[in-house]
């Protein structure tokens, strides 16, 4: 339970109910307060999908009230305790599901719940695992752990080339941890890849024409079914929908939109680092001053965990001052895919989590790129060494979810240089812009009637449908 997770797996519960599937999506009070709007807009349209919401089992593990979202811990810390927290929702959900009518044909779970597989065995129906992750990326950390990589590898900072991938990608093993490969977290990275293993398929937020290579080589590699299906993104078409998308937005749309259409086509940086990193004030103003130099307009989202009164102070005597309305800034939950859909809009700084960046591939923006942890790293060797519609800051060293960005980690002539290049009209640009473009217009085209995409999801529903049929015959029903 965590935004990069939860938002795509909504996305994924509505493109079933559109199809008219009968969509059950698991959630809990504080997680279904962020997406209310999102809950009207289904059931005013008269969607078959009912949002449920399971208690979440806080005080049983020692979590404060309202901790059930990875982003309100403030560090580490309580993390083993709400992933106990969160496994203790298997005997609710296993009896609700038991109870409804009709019984479910299939279980669509996301990685970091493998005690999943538990309730599908009980139910006797199939369950399949839910990656918010490219295939590249899913390759990769399977390569590095079926081939040991890691075995030998004392220096958690030395390089290493990713073992049988059609593209040399070179990477650290703190760059590319794999899926909760830390110490204490032992018997989770087990359970995880058990869950991965035993699943009948996989659902993946990409589409054929992004990675065909990759998709084809993971699949091999898991000897089931990946089924790609997104962008999921796409979904979203009215303005309405793109600002109630994974939490209230904390800006008016009319106002965001009014900003951005005064700008020229593609001039416009916008800067957004995902829910769970955190830059500290030194680290805000060396950005500011870096977008400042580089004299194009930006949007610059700052998150409510890294507003504090030394960084107001700042901005207010003088660089507001200074940059007048070449600047946006938003405090708190920003309409993302509004924003990058915006023709204003030629360039996205980001942290390289996979929702972001195919947001911003499916709007044909390309990136900026700064991975802070886990599979962000990898999915910017995807965004610069595979696709080719990226600038890298140059940043090496991960910096761990609950702590901050150190002061050095990127300077503001870091910024500047990488807006510019990212920006720039010369054929370097030209090029990497025209790739980005080609790959947004192949996005959509995976979505619309007769796309792979829409005819992967077509083929899942229809076997999962079928299966069910069969099933409740040989039991008689």
């Amino acid at each position: 339970m965590a935004q990069g997770h939860m938002i795509p797996m909504v996305d994924l519960g509505l493109l079933l109910a559109d199809r008219g599937v009968s969509v059950s999506l698991i959630t809990t009070p504080f997680n279904a307060s962020r997406i209310r709007t999102t809950i009207d807009q289904a059931r005013e349209a008269g969607l078959p999908i009912r949002f449920v919401e399971l208690p979440f089992p806080f005080a049983e593990v020692g979590l404060p009230e309202g901790l059930e979202n990875i982003d309100a811990a403030t560090s580490m810390e309580p993390m083993s305790a709400f992933f106990r927290a969160t496994s203790l929702l298997r005997r609710p959900l296993e009896q609700y599901l038991r109870e409804q009518s009709p019984y479910p044909s299939c279980i669509i779970s996301d990685l970091c719940h493998p005690w999943t597989l538990e309730v599908a065995r009980n139910l006797q129906v199939p369950r399949l695992t839910f990656f918010s992750i490219c295939c590249f990326t899913l390759l990769c950390i399977h390569n590095i752990w079926y081939y040991k990589v890691y075995d030998d590898m004392p220096d958690e900072h030395e390089s290493f080339v990713v073992p049988g991938l059609a593209e040399r990608i070179e990477v650290t093993k703190a760059q590319a941890p794999g899926f909760f490969d830390m110490p204490g977290w032992e018997k989770m990275a087990e359970e995880v890849r058990e869950a991965e293993f035993a699943a009948d398929g996989i659902v993946v937020n990409s589409f054929r024409d992004l990675e065909p290579i990759y998709i084809e080589s993971y699949q091999k590699a898991m000897q089931k079914k990946v089924w790609t299906v997104g962008p999921f993104s796409l979904r979203n078409k009215s303005v309405a929908a793109m600002a109630a998308r994974g939490n209230r937005a904390s800006i008016d749309t009319d106002q965001c939109l009014s900003w951005l259409d005064s700008k020229k086509p593609m001039s416009v940086v916008y800067v957004s680092f995902g829910s769970l990193t955190k830059m500290n004030p030194s680290q805000l103003m060396e950005i500011c001053l870096g977008l400042e130099a580089s004299n194009h307009p930006f949007v610059l989202v700052i998150k409510k965990s890294e507003t504090s009164e030394k960084v107001e102070e700042w901005m207010a005597a003088g660089l507001e001052e200074r940059i007048g309305s070449r600047a946006l800034v938003i405090r708190g939950w920003s309409p993302q895919v509004m924003i990058l859909s915006h023709p204003s809009v030629g360039g996205f700084m980001t942290h390289c989590g996979w929702n972001s960046t195919l947001e911003s591939i499916t709007a044909g923006v390309p990136m900026i790129t700064w991975p802070h942890f886990a599979d962000q790293f990898l999915n910017e060797r995807m965004v610069v060494d595979v696709l080719r519609i990226g600038v890298s800051l140059g940043v090496k060293e991960p910096t761990y979810w609950g702590t901050e960005a150190g002061h050095s980690a990127v300077s503001r002539d870091d910024v500047e240089r990488a807006v510019r290049n990212v920006m720039d009209e010369g054929e370097e640009g030209r090029e990497r812009r025209l790739r980005a473009k080609e790959l947004g217009e192949k996005a959509k085209e995976a979505m619309e009637e007769g796309g792979s995409s829409r005819a992967n999801m077509t083929h899942l529903i229809e076997h999962y449908t079928r299966h069910a049929m069969e099933s409740m015959e040989s039991n008689g029903d």
